[in-house]
């Protein structure tokens, strides 16, 4: 039922209508089931982004857009909907409160912009934003003290909620037993990052909890397909005899898309960021977190501003004045034993080599370590975020990635002795091999994912900003721009949400938008192709550079035949390129400092 519901408040209008006519018709013999279905999403929407971080978004959204851009039209399209929401009044304690709090001046606000659409006076729009800006610094103040949320005040009907027909999110298989919601648990954390996450639990027909991450501001329909690819990839290492005793699976996590921008994630439990255990780690010993960027900008305070050669200089200074080895440290020091130990870093490795790999083939980008998580048992690596696939990272124009995959010198030092050597290397070939063997059944789900109507507008390059944060923790874009105002910079920081609503809104308005997305998919697929048969370093290919991309592959597609008969690398030869292109300095120095490379 969820996807349906998702496809019932597309864009598209086609969509639309197709995903309403097959609601339709279960609801003639599951009216119950679609009527539950139909509350629990659109109240978890309500959950997942509460009207004063609805509020908040849209004035940063807005500001950009009339301070950063002067489009004055953009921003009033972007204010009007969430007038008219406030119009229609609240439902819940909590959008009481708000419209108690804030209501009487975003109406002002309101009265001034419809006064400037009658007579075009910009003073009436300057009154305006001396409103919104002042409702935006009382919410920017009173969301950091967000920490729980009580059903009972943001969604009295999810607390009504008792014995439903609808299965547990994630939980549905066709020959299991089906587990229903018995319950939602009456409060949420809410976790204190950007995009302020919460947890929710959910109590089963079976007597467990299921806890979730319930999500806003982002679209996960692209984490879901991918979610679909390590299953795959997990059945091939399963059934090939080289990976299959090696436990080199790809843990997996239930992603349910609840709207375009909103969606649950499957809670995994007992796992920590990197950034988290390090930031632990260096607080515990009283060492600086940014010791090495704060090193960095000793030795050149404009650093971003260097040629390429002095970049390397300055990055390997750090690098040399500090030790590196913080993971290492903190795998040795959680282990009970040494047979712990050994066994957790072999874990580490194999999981690392797996995901590089699959990373690498899919164009994952942006593995800054607060999308790195380390199970606390197992020791295997886990991956997070999905949103930057197709080497869209290696391909925008601000900060452009220039690494095939994260193997910076904490990931190599925490593993065995010989670091790369072992372990890691041998598992990257034999994960490659296994890709490469099994390249047509990869081949066929990477066309169904490129070619998916719901996730492909991602395809298009949009030049996007990498995601600037404190060391990884803070998950938000930043628009650089010469015509930025000084005054209200803080609302001029566009979140991930609003940038890919813009595109997608975009991408549905243009006249040729099918043939566009067409030829992008064809160059990903190319792309795609040239790495499973050891092409991808050939003299073509902007991998025989510093960085990878896409933009070639439809001219490796169109040169048919004298590509075909090109021979491509062996699958040693192969994984030994791409991690020195991994480990490389003259790569490494050139990301975002958020990414954090000197870690």
């Amino acid at each position: 039922m969820y996807p349906l519901l998702v496809a019932c408040k597309s864009i598209s209008i086609l969509r639309q209508r197709a995903a309403q006519e097959v609601v339709d018709k279960i609801r003639q013999h599951s009216g119950g089931l679609v009527d539950q279905a139909q509350l629990v999403s659109k109240e978890l929407i309500r959950v997942a982004i509460l009207w004063h971080e609805m509020w908040h978004e849209a004035l940063e959204e807005a500001s950009r857009m009339y301070f950063g851009e002067h489009n004055i039209e953009g921003m009033l399209a972007v204010l009007e909907p969430l007038h008219a929401m406030l119009e229609r009044g609240d439902e819940t304690i909590k959008e009481n409160a708000f419209i108690q709090a804030y209501g009487h001046e975003l109406l002002e606000a309101h009265e001034c912009c419809l006064k400037y659409r009658a007579t075009g006076e910009d003073a009436e729009l300057t009154k305006a934003w001396d409103l919104y800006y002042h409702v935006f610094r009382r919410i920017d103040k009173q969301l950091p003290s967000l920490t729980t949320l009580d059903l009972h005040s943001v969604s009295p009907e999810l607390l009504k909620c008792r014995k439903l027909e609808l299965a547990v999110p994630g939980t549905y298989a066709a020959d299991s037993p089906l587990v229903t919601i018995e319950y939602f648990v009456p409060q949420l954390i809410v976790i204190t990052s950007k995009q302020r996450p919460r947890k929710l639990t959910i109590h089963g027909s079976d007597g467990n909890d299921y806890a979730f991450l319930l999500k806003g501001h982002e679209d996960l329909r692209q984490d879901e397909r991918v979610m679909q690819l390590f299953g795959l990839v997990n059945t091939l290492l399963e059934n090939s005899r080289k990976t299959s005793e090696k436990d080199l699976s790809i843990q997996r996590y239930a992603v349910i898309p609840l709207s375009p921008n909103s969606g649950l994630i499957g809670w995994v439990p007992n796992c920590d960021t990197l950034h988290a255990l390090i930031r632990e780690y260096r607080d515990a010993r009283k060492i600086f977190l940014n010791q090495e960027h704060r090193l960095m900008l000793a030795f050149a305070p404009d650093y971003d501003h260097l040629p390429l050669i002095a970049k390397v200089e300055v990055f390997q200074h750090a690098l040399q004045n500090t030790e590196g080895n913080d993971l290492a440290k903190v795998l040795w020091l959680k282990s009970r034993t040494s047979e712990v130990w050994l066994e957790r870093r072999t874990n580490y490795a194999r999981s690392l080599a797996v995901m590089s790999m699959v990373g690498y083939l899919l164009g994952l980008g942006d593995r800054h370590p607060s999308n790195l998580m380390l199970d606390r048992y197992s020791g295997k690596i886990l991956h997070i975020d999905f949103g930057d696939c197709f080497e869209a990272s290696m391909n925008r124009e601000k900060f452009p990635e220039k690494v095939p995959f994260r193997l910076t010198r904490m990931l190599v030092k925490a593993m065995e002795v010989s670091g790369i050597e072992g372990t890691f290397r041998t598992t990257c070939e034999n994960v490659m091999q296994v890709l490469r063997t099994n390249r047509d059944s990869v081949m066929a789900m990477m066309e169904a994912f490129v070619h998916d109507p719901l996730i492909n507008w991602r395809l298009f390059n949009f030049n996007e900003v990498p995601q600037v944060s404190n060391y990884g923790n803070v998950h938000a874009h930043t628009v650089v721009s010469s015509e930025e105002a000084v005054a209200n910079r803080e609302l001029m920081q566009p979140q991930r949400g609003a940038r890919e609503r813009e595109l997608l809104q975009a991408v549905n308005q243009l006249g040729d938008a099918n043939e566009v997305l067409n030829e992008r998919a064809v160059a990903v697929m190319a792309r795609m192709s040239d790495k499973l048969t050891g092409r991808d370093f050939s003299s073509g290919s902007a991998l025989a550079g510093a960085g990878s991309s896409i933009q070639h592959g439809s001219e490796h597609l169109a040169s048919g035949d004298a590509r075909d008969a090109q021979p491509g690398l062996s699958v040693k030869v192969q994984v030994q390129k791409l991690i020195l292109q991994a480990t490389s300095h003259e790569n490494l120095c050139q990301n975002y400092v958020g990414w954090c490379p000197f870690w």
